[in-house]
């Protein structure tokens, strides 16, 4: 049985400068991950290092700057090999905010649990970095979840 993890944000920015945070790699390491080599067209490469967890995959859909659909798994890990499950990211902007909605699917049990508590943690940090701050060094990277 495959569950799914949904979550919104708003982010004080346009949905163009939020988008770029998700296919840009220098501006993905900002929020999310340590090295990231992304091909950020259908069919492109997706592949970033999250403090040591290994996320592979490819682009399936990128549609600027209103959204973006990710083939995404995790090397290593049988639950959610690379490419198996679905990240979807949706952009629209709202006055002065851009709502990002975040839908990842096909997760199994264990892999939603771990979802529901990582992708808050670097939703907050995107809040920050897309609207021009810096979200600083990411905690979890010296004290990563277990």
């Amino acid at each position: 049985m495959s569950e799914t993890f949904r979550t919104s944000i708003d982010v004080e920015a346009t949905p163009e400068r939020v988008f770029d945070h998700f296919v840009q790699p220098e501006l993905l390491v900002r929020w999310m991950g340590d090295v990231a080599r992304l091909e950020a067209k259908d069919g492109g490469l997706f592949s970033v290092d999250i403090n040591g967890v290994l996320i592979r995959g490819h682009f399936v859909r990128v549609e600027r700057p209103h959204l973006i659909e990710i083939a995404w798994g995790e090397a290593g890990n049988a639950a959610m090999p690379p490419g198996t499950r679905r990240l979807r990211v949706r952009f629209e902007a709202r006055g002065p905010v851009t709502r990002v909605e975040l839908t990842h699917s096909g997760l199994v049990p264990a892999e939603a649990a771990k979802h529901a508590i990582g992708w808050p943690h670097f939703t907050e940090r995107l809040v920050v970095a897309a609207a021009g701050r810096d979200p600083g060094a990411d905690p979890w990277k010296t004290a990563p979840l277990s």
